[in-house]
């Protein structure tokens, strides 16, 4: 197989997964009680919220439209729905003028090695405005 073949699956595999978590959290509340999908074992164990705490809660709002509700549950999380697939059509060659300075920060490893600890403290602070970030 070769590597054009391989990314065309592996696109066309992203897409069906994308479209089964549409349809999932479409119809799946996890704000219920009795929701299947699971709460955060990091926020379990110490009481503080992690950088994906709200992720779930955030693509349900995202399946209903609301994205209000999505930023305040997990900002970055909405962020990154929006950045990963521009990262992805970026490192398969489309590469607009415009996006260059943004795109030569995102896929910076230093960037992110920056960016998840400090979301992650921040959003664990008690006092406003960073109380904004932790979800709710």
């Amino acid at each position: 197989m070769t590597e054009r073949t391989f990314a065309t699956w592996l696109l066309v595999a992203g897409a069906l997964a994308a479209a089964a978590a549409a349809v999932l959290f479409r119809h799946v509340d996890p704000n219920a009680a009795d929701s299947p999908l699971p709460g955060c074992i990091f926020y379990a164990l110490t009481d503080l919220y992690c950088a994906g705490c709200g992720i779930t809660r955030a693509l349900h709002a995202l399946a209903h439209g609301d994205v209000l509700r999505a930023l305040h549950m997990n900002p970055l999380a909405v962020f990154m729905l929006v950045a990963a697939p521009l990262m992805l059509l970026h490192v398969r060659g489309w590469r607009p003028d415009a996006l260059q300075p943004v795109m030569r920060v995102l896929l910076s490893g230093a960037f992110w090695l920056v960016l998840l600890p400090a979301y992650m403290l921040l959003r664990n602070l008690p006092w406003w405005p960073f109380t904004l970030l932790a979800p709710g």
